[in-house]
């Protein structure tokens, strides 16, 4: 499914990627997924943010991740569309108490051996029809996104067209509300330079030395690694993997999505299809 054809231009990338980097990718996301759902099987009213999230890193460790692109995040209730959020620090896990009929999303980012993942995990607990339609509407996001970028729209313009769907389930963007207002970004092997498990911000700190070395690369050929709606993204796909996530919001439930599109010179598709949020609608389990 890959390929490593030379660009067709001068200016665009090639593919970096072989098979074994694609296997090593998705066996992560499906280690990350895995640990994101005996998370969601052991909650329950009465645990906190704080507790899940620390309860989802001790997973991922025990799987022998060893690094994270960014810390995991645990949100509850309206916190998981982000209402009244004013600072980047009120993403951290709070101490937010789960009651019944919330919704909530574990998202984490592990790396191993460079490699990376970074995923959304939503849920409920009990009863919430809201969430519902949310999680059965949510896939039509996944179809739209990976059709548009096929065709090769530029980025800012595959990020109005999944607002102007938003817009036509009468939901809001919650993705708006992320640093950088973005839906995703490039997702490459992790430089391994510097201490491993070492944060700062949230981030790993090999995670920043790597993104802020893409990011001046990008930015010379006119591109970004962070894919938004402005002018920095009103460019073609970028051969490479992207971190995709969704998020939408109706009053104080919010839902998302957040795994790894592989983008190639010629094509584009998502790297794994036996994923949480897609089966659960395929076989009509919403949990």
């Amino acid at each position: 499914m890959s390929t490593l054809s030379p660009p067709r231009n001068g200016r665009a990338p090639s593919f970096r990627y072989d098979d074994r980097d694609l296997d090593r990718f998705r066996e992560l996301q499906q280690l990350a997924y895995r640990c994101a759902g005996r998370v969601a099987d052991w909650l329950e009213p009465g645990v906190t943010e704080r507790q899940a999230a620390a309860r989802l890193r001790r997973e991922l460790v025990a799987e022998g991740v060893e690094d994270f692109f960014h810390v995991p995040f645990a949100w509850f209730g309206d916190r998981t569309a982000f209402r009244h959020f004013r600072t980047p620090l009120q993403f951290f896990a709070s101490g937010r108490v789960l009651r019944p009929g919330m919704s909530y999303v574990l998202d984490c980012a592990p790396v191993v051996d460079g490699y990376t993942a970074d995923i959304g995990y939503a849920g409920k607990v009990g009863d919430n029809p809201v969430w519902d339609r949310i999680a059965v509407d949510l896939l039509e996001y996944r179809d739209l996104i990976l059709r548009e970028v096929r065709a090769r729209k530029p980025l800012n313009e595959v990020y109005a067209a999944v607002d102007a769907l938003i817009a036509r389930h009468g939901y809001d963007n919650r993705h708006q509300v992320y640093p950088g207002r973005v839906i995703g970004h490039q997702v490459t092997r992790v430089t391994p330079r510097g201490p491993a498990g070492v944060n700062l911000f949230g981030f790993g700190v090999r995670t920043l030395q790597t993104l802020g070395r893409e990011l001046i690369s990008e930015r010379l050929h006119g591109r970004s690694p962070l894919w938004a709606d402005g002018r920095s993204s009103a460019h073609p796909p970028t051969p490479g993997l992207w971190a995709v996530e969704p998020h939408v919001g109706f009053r104080d439930v919010g839902l998302k999505f957040e795994e790894l599109l592989v983008v190639t010179e010629d094509d584009a598709y998502w790297l794994d299809d036996d994923l949480p949020h897609v089966r659960r609608v395929h076989e009509g389990a919403l949990r």
